[in-house]
């Protein structure tokens, strides 16, 4: 199937798809948490007709097309294409957007198409605007050369950037039209290289937490305030460092760590000797900025099993230019905290919250939010059809076998679906590569690496058929 496959998706991709994500991109389609008056400013609905209007212009046999909308909800595109068997594969993936963000070159921007070699920069190019063209791309490549598979659902969220919160309410709703998968494709997530396919094992799970700190009910003149008042950076320092050790990065609460499974530390020993160094390397460090320490291993573990904080924001402070004598009032800021895969995100934020809230210091005013809360995902066993599959995909577009690996970020999908369907085989895999820079800026999609991908998903479809 390969050289008619590549052929078929290459041209697809050439002619059609990069143009129609090209035109994606130019939309600033935020997710809701980033626009909060998505609906009035209309770009969503702008983005879903693009997509819609591609995938119809590309329709195969018997495909029915809804953008499906519950009221005061994010809509979602809900795609079903009969096949030659009545199992289901579900194909997922999103078309929101993350923000801006700072820092893009000069001759970049988030809302401007830009095609440098073999990668198309924007923002939503590589996270997450390919899905729903490879997802359609890959069955339609099948169709095309006459080659059988099951039905086929394709499901196109637009909240997920937000925490997909929409989405249980379109789970229970399309239920019934959804069915029960076999196997469901996640193409959202990451791969360590643009050298094979990389199957995604596992995710982490996620707390956000709004930590505000009152000490002042106005802000006074610093030669008066200080060395009397607490300082709102004192506090933050004395409550972070109840949760993170402020030497090593380690983050100091039992309860949000877990056993790490035998076969995922195989897995992560296994992907540090593919990737090497440039686990490290690929990250733009400023110049003699070294990584945390511990074997690259460790360090993949360290990113995809264990716990981390990352402080994402902060209110209260006038800009550099504004910033007067003054003893700050108030401080707000926002923390990120990733957790292990099998860890209680509910439970991981009620302790955070405790532990920040209590005995505050100063009796500072002290208050604690947590806007959310999602709990990561762990793979069950991959079938043995899955695991030869995957290998064959990898070997006949590629060249090099597959690889899993868990990956830092979270899909929160993946987790409400492991949930519903417990003995469903999992293919979660993506674009978001070394330098790809999602959420951040100067953000890509490695088009070469987007072809074969799609002949990867292809050729596992054609394979769960004949399983």
């Amino acid at each position: 199937m390969s050289p008619k496959n590549s052929q078929y998706i290459d041209t697809l991709w050439d002619s059609s798809i990069i143009p129609t994500l090209m035109e994606y991109i130019k939309i600033p389609n935020k997710s809701p948490q980033f626009d909060k008056d998505w609906r009035t400013h209309g770009y969503m609905d702008q983005a879903v007709e693009l997509i819609a209007n591609w995938c119809k212009a590309n329709a195969v046999a018997g495909m029915k097309l809804d953008v499906v909308k519950l009221e005061d909800r994010t809509p979602v595109i809900f795609i079903d294409i009969p096949g030659q068997k009545d199992e289901t594969i579900l194909l997922y993936g999103h078309l929101d957007k993350q923000p801006e963000m700072t820092g893009w070159d000069a001759d970049l921007h988030p809302w401007k198409p830009v095609l440098r070699g073999d990668r198309l920069y924007g923002r939503g190019s590589a996270d997450d605007g390919y899905a729903a063209f490879a997802s359609l791309a890959a069955i339609k490549s099948l169709q095309e050369q006459n080659i059988p598979h099951a039905r086929c659902v394709i499901l196109i969220e637009a909240c997920e950037e937000s925490g997909s919160f929409d989405l249980p309410f379109y789970i229970d709703a399309l239920q019934s039209r959804i069915g029960e998968p076999s196997l469901i494709i996640c193409l959202d997530s990451g791969c360590g290289n643009y050298e094979q396919l990389w199957t995604t094992t596992s995710l982490r799970g996620l707390v956000s937490a709004v930590l505000k700190i009152d000490v002042l009910k106005q802000g006074v003149h610093s030669g008066s305030g200080s060395g009397i008042v607490p300082s709102c950076f004192q506090i933050l320092r004395q409550l972070l460092t109840r949760i993170e050790n402020e030497k090593t990065g380690d983050v100091a609460i039992a309860d949000l760590f877990v056993d790490i499974p035998d076969e995922r530390i195989k897995q992560a020993e296994y992907a540090a000797k593919v990737l090497g160094d440039s686990v490290f390397d690929d990250l733009p460090f400023c110049a003699g900025v070294k990584p945390r320490n511990g074997s690259i291993a460790d360090l993949i573990l360290n990113r995809t099993w264990r716990p981390a904080l990352s402080v994402i924001g902060c209110n209260g402070l006038p800009s550099i230019e504004n910033a007067g004598n003054v003893s700050i009032p108030s401080l707000t800021v926002k923390l990120s905290m990733r957790l292990p895969p099998t860890c209680d995100a509910k439970h991981a934020g009620n302790v955070i919250k405790t532990l920040l809230e209590k005995d505050p210091p100063y009796n500072a005013q002290i208050e604690i939010t947590i806007p959310e809360a999602a709990s990561g995902w762990n793979a069950p066993a991959e079938a043995a059809w899955l695991v030869k599959a995957s290998n064959e995909a990898s070997e006949a577009y590629f060249g090099k076998p597959a690889v899993g690996m868990g990956e830092g970020g979270s899909i929160p999908f993946m987790g409400m679906l492991g949930k519903k369907f417990p003995k469903t085989q999992f293919l979660i895999t993506g674009l978001l590569g070394p330098e790809s820079n999602a959420h951040g800026p100067n953000e890509f999609l490695h088009i070469p690496t987007g072809k074969k991908l799609t002949a990867c998903v292809a050729h596992v479809i054609a394979a769960h058929y004949k399983r």
